[in-house]
């Protein structure tokens, strides 16, 4: 489908003052991507009177920060089954919803509108021009080619649903009351959404944050700062629940990232939350190896090198030589002492070091860039084939606003595309 430019300065048609009090059959609250993609879903299934309202000086921008400004728009992974197993809130729920709209489906909607998709080795998938600002423009354009209207600065601070059906919508930046027969909830983490759920009579999973690095007391790692390994094993224990993850980490100044850490933290989000960030990480350092193969290892080492010193001669390819003469220090070996010459029992401790290296956890790091939490409207409430309210008709709610959140790798974004997409059509089939 093909669509003209949207004017530089707005990103959709902007309403008029005079149209304020005209009504609309659908009303979008929130201008990101599960609000956008129902509106441009609704209307190009027919819906005529369609506006987009956000509260922030410009629509989109947590699709413009995303990826570091590249935009993980989803994942190639298209399997439904599979997909649902990256979602640490809403995996079975999920199941429905993405047997009709997952990653597949997205990336044609996006390739029928003009933005192609290329992924990387791991899956992720990025905008042929590796820039969010691709992401933005094409679902501009397809708002515009399709009639949907937005205003932005307009903050909406109350919703009343009428007794006969509709909404009666209030709030700064709206000179007059607006009206909708359709409503959609789509404002992303923002307390201002949650409130308005909570005023229409829907129950909330309290928030807490998800995707964040670890803050470790971890001397020994610090001088290791920057490094990234692959095939990690994280194994963290808080009361009797126990999270397991195995990837890459990225070791920072204040502890580990990395897309192993930031699972890690998704699935183990409430329990982190609940015991303040503190507990104990055990760390496995050996690519699969495991206790057996890391120990023969450093005895072939001890024979085949003995005359060469721990820090030249390095028994583990895929770890880092800075790595390597951390893991030394921290079991007080002198890198310079020769392989012949070194104790059984600094051998042993090393070997702990390596397979099961226990790291205190004392805090968390800054939210990852999906900005993403865990809590919202209870998927209980929610009739996921439509995505409509069980609680009030005609008003329908998708994105992180729900109690639904996934793992690093553009899973974030497809729960908004597949939900704004079944709203959007549903809407439109109720409508006619």
């Amino acid at each position: 489908m093909t669509a003209p430019n949207p004017p530089e300065s707005a990103s959709a048609t902007t309403v008029s003052p005079s149209a304020s009090n005209r009504p609309h059959d659908l009303i979008v609250i929130g201008g990101g991507p599960a609000g956008y993609m129902a509106a441009i879903t609704a209307a190009e299934f027919g819906v005529q009177r369609v506006l987009v309202l956000e509260g922030t000086p410009e629509a989109l921008q947590k699709v413009r920060i995303s990826g570091g400004g590249r935009c993980n728009v989803t994942h190639a992974c298209w399997d439904p089954g599979e997909l649902v197993t990256h979602y640490p809130r809403g995996s079975r729920p999920l199941r429905g919803p993405f047997s009709r709209f997952a990653c597949g489906d997205a990336i044609s909607w996006f390739d029928d509108h003009g933005l192609t998709l290329v992924a990387e080795a791991d899956g992720r998938m990025f905008p042929e021009q590796n820039r969010s600002e691709a992401v933005i423009q094409c679902l501009q354009r397809a708002a515009v080619a399709a009639g949907v209207e937005l205003r932005t600065r307009a903050m909406v601070q109350e919703v009343v649903a009428e007794p006969a059906g509709g909404f009666v919508l209030n709030g700064r930046g709206l000179t007059a009351p607006l009206r909708a027969q359709k409503l959609m909830l789509a404002t992303g983490g923002h307390p201002s959404g949650r409130r308005l759920a909570q005023s229409l009579g829907h129950n909330l999973v309290p928030p807490v944050p998800s995707l964040f690095s670890l803050s470790l007391q971890a001397p020994a790692l610090a001088a290791c700062s920057g490094i990234a390994v692959d095939e990690v094993g994280l194994d963290l224990k808080l009361g009797d629940q126990r999270f397991r993850q195995l990837g890459r980490v990225l070791i920072t100044h204040r502890g580990l990232s990395g897309p192993a850490t930031l699972r890690l933290s998704a699935f183990a989000a409430r329990a982190l939350h609940q015991r303040h960030y503190t507990g104990e990480l055990k760390v496995d350092w050996s690519a699969g190896l495991g206790r057996s193969g890391v120990e023969a290892r450093l005895q072939d080492f001890r024979r085949q090198q003995a005359r060469r010193t721990l820090a030249a001669a390095k028994p583990f390819e895929h770890l880092p030589r800075r790595l390597w003469q951390a893991f030394l220090k921290e079991v007080d070996l002198n890198a310079e002492r020769r392989w012949a010459d070194l104790p059984l029992k600094a051998e042993r401790q090393l070997v702990e070091v390596l397979v099961g290296q226990r790291l205190l956890i004392q805090g968390r790091g800054p939210f990852g860039e999906e900005f993403v939490t865990a809590g919202g409207v209870e998927l209980g409430e929610i009739n996921l084939a439509t995505m409509e309210s069980r609680r009030v008709s005609g008003l329908h709610l998708a994105g992180e606003l729900l109690d639904v959140d996934g793992v690093t790798g553009g899973f974030n974004f497809q729960a908004c595309w597949t939900g704004g997409w079944l709203a959007g059509q549903a809407i439109a089939a109720a409508l006619q």
